[in-house]
């Protein structure tokens, strides 16, 4: 795809290229293809149908990942999250040996040990990831979700950013079933600290353990604060947060 460079910034059409605007620059692309029609009815065309049910399939399964942790995820993701899970999702289905081509899916996938792999450790902000943001050991209790990050001293066991007087840590126990989409979300109790010299023990423990007949999902939330007259602050919107998937079983 080429890059525009130019004094003017042109968007819209121009005889046969189309110009826009992304987050990386300005692109340009030609016009034409393969009309609609016929990728849905010729026969050379198979493969594509296939594919392109499949990317649906996987779109669809990252979407429900998604909104099953909206209240987690709102404050800690980047804007290219959609088309980033949707990546890891057909990563996922590639590993449903059962399904027909066209067919094959993220719940099938998901259930062999290989198509647990991708979705492990994957962090909704590429911007801030957790493994930069947090210095210190944390254990998993994967019976209860329960998160515990023991002999932590924030202003040592953290990459702070600019402005940042407080940081807030929350855990996430999902289970999620992408064939019914049935899902159970259990959030942890929220430790707000100081960014300090205080050592102390975060314990982070789900109201109850997720319940469901599909797979469990296992998060942790890094949130950044400004205080500003006794009031704390989102630090510039979350841009600086991190949210990650610590296991999946």
């Amino acid at each position: 795809m080429a890059k525009y460079k130019s004094l003017f910034k042109v968007e819209g059409s121009i005889d046969d290229l189309n110009f826009y605007k992304t987050e990386d620059g300005y692109r340009m692309r030609s016009k034409g293809g393969v009309s609609k029609s016929r990728i849905q009815n010729d026969p050379a065309f198979e493969r594509t149908r296939e594919n392109n049910s499949e990317f649906g399939l996987s779109a669809t399964s990252g979407k429900l990942l998604r909104r099953a942790i909206v209240d987690m995820v709102s404050n800690a993701k980047d804007n290219k999250l959609s088309s980033r899970v949707t990546q890891v999702m057909t990563q996922v289905k590639n590993f449903d040996l059962t399904s027909p081509r066209g067919q094959r899916n993220v719940a099938n996938g998901i259930i062999t040990p290989d198509g647990k792999i991708p979705l492990k450790g994957f962090n909704f902000n590429r911007k801030s990831t957790l493994s930069e943001v947090l210095l210190s050991d944390y254990t998993l209790d994967t019976a209860t979700g329960e998160v515990v990050i023991n002999n932590f001293t924030p202003n040592q066991k953290l990459m702070i950013p600019g402005g940042a007087t407080h940081v807030e840590f929350t855990a996430g126990f999902l289970n999620i079933d992408f064939s019914t989409g049935e899902k159970d979300f259990q959030i942890s109790n929220v430790e707000n600290l100081a960014i300090n010299g205080t050592t102390t023990t975060v314990t982070l423990t789900p109201a109850a353990p997720a319940t469901g007949t599909g797979q469990s999902f296992y998060l942790l939330k890094v949130a950044f604060f400004q205080e500003i007259n006794n009031l704390q602050y989102p630090l510039k919107n979350g841009v600086y947060n991190a949210l990650q998937i610590l296991e999946v079983l």
